[in-house]
């Protein structure tokens, strides 16, 4: 977290468009006192300030929020990536002992410093395209001293960037080990719950079952967890709705989600998080955005950054792969990368620019020769690196 000076003051104008979160202010300003926005609105009505940072006509978004990220890992799934191109499938290799085990086996041999080392690389790269919060997930450790060393290295990772920690113990089974959710729960979750922010759970075919992801989420609920699932993704399970039976902030891939599961979310407040590098890589079909959208659903983006099935570090270029092939609308992404990821992640006092809210704002150059408009980022895809980034009101990039 960026340090706060007591009394600081600081007006950002010349922003020739600027996502609020909710609307879009053309030739806008605002206000950062004491590491929170005390003032937004166009530039013509902004309050003195004796500090001021010249936007110079960029187009300014809340800090962005990657909802959804295993960037602490260690180890190459290159080989997975040419055998997918071969036709093999994500769960055959999964199921052959490839895939996560993989990374597993390198995650374990790797030091807690080495993790911290290369998540924090991953974390200054999703900085310079302007994103201030990541969510990051265990469960490429398995037993519960790498599972627990994953959580303190990306909360050592932590810096500019927030961290949220979310528990996956339950991402794979390992061979041999039929009593593995008794020891995702039993002797993982008493030393990972104090590190982590929530719980989640790969309920799918080839990975955990219904009954089974219940038991987990429920186990960390009780502990004081958040709730999340990875659901619907290969197959249906119902998982969506079960997690949203336990008020889960959110269910992610959901590209096989049911109505009952779309309705069980909307009732619940459960965000829906897309994650439309994955499904290019999987060569997966589309979640039904159509009916989320029609029940009310909230629509989040994540970058589902891993070294297997999406190996993408660049929020933007998933927001506009939203747009292309999930059929968001241009607003709809950018509310997804802020606002909504926000809510996915349990951090509502960010993704959004108005009076109370955390100072986290990216600000962004239009590529050469086009105007200043937030709809031209969504347009090209990603590359967007931000020519200036305030986390909590204080300017780290």
């Amino acid at each position: 977290m960026a340090t706060v000076l007591p009394g600081q003051r600081t007006l950002v104008r010349g922003i020739r468009q600027l996502w609020t979160g909710t609307a879009v202010i053309d030739h806008a300003a605002l206000l950062l006192v004491d590491g929170r926005v005390a003032w937004v609105g166009p530039e013509d009505g902004a309050p003195t300030a004796t500090d001021h940072f010249d936007a110079g006509g960029a187009v300014g978004m809340p800090g962005l929020v990657d909802p959804h990220t295993h960037a602490t890992f260690a180890g190459s799934r290159a080989g997975d990536f040419e055998r997918r191109l071969a036709g093999e499938s994500y769960t055959a290799i999964l199921e052959a002992g490839g895939g996560i085990h993989s990374t597993v086996a390198a995650t374990r041999a790797a030091s807690e410093d080495d993790l911290v080392s290369y998540t924090r690389a991953r974390l200054s790269e999703m900085l310079a395209y302007g994103v201030t919060t990541v969510e990051i997930k265990s469960g490429y450790g398995l037993t519960a001293e790498d599972e627990a060393k994953m959580l303190r290295a990306a909360r050592r990772a932590a810096g500019p960037v927030d961290v949220v920690t979310t528990f996956l113990g339950a991402h794979a089974r390992p061979p041999g080990q039929a009593d593995y959710v008794d020891r995702v729960i039993g002797e993982q979750l008493p030393l990972c719950a104090p590190l982590a922010d929530a719980i989640d759970v790969y309920c799918d075919r080839g990975a955990f079952t219904l009954e089974e992801a219940e038991r987990v989420l429920r186990a960390g609920k009780a502990l004081g967890l958040a709730v999340r699932i990875h659901a619907e993704q290969v197959a249906f399970t119902g998982g969506a709705a079960m997690a949203a039976s336990l008020g889960a902030q959110s269910a992610d891939h959901l590209e096989h989600i049911d109505d009952d599961g779309i309705r069980a979310m909307a009732d619940a407040g459960t965000v829906a998080v897309l994650l439309p590098g994955a499904m290019l890589y999987l060569r997966d079909p589309s979640p039904p955005v159509a009916r989320l959208r029609a029940a009310g659903v909230a629509l989040a983006i994540g970058t589902d950054l891993n070294p297997g099935s999406s190996p993408v570090r660049d929020l933007w270029s998933c927001a506009t792969l939203a747009c292309l092939t999930m059929g968001l609308t241009v607003h709809e992404a950018l509310a997804g990368i802020t606002v909504h990821a926000a809510r996915a992640v349990g951090r509502p006092d960010r993704g959004w620019l108005g009076p109370g809210a955390r100072g986290d704002l990216a600000l962004y150059d239009s590529p050469p020769g086009e105007p200043a408009e937030l709809r031209v980022l969504v347009q090209y895809m990603g590359g967007h690196r931000a020519k200036a980034v305030f986390k909590d009101g204080r300017r780290v990039l």
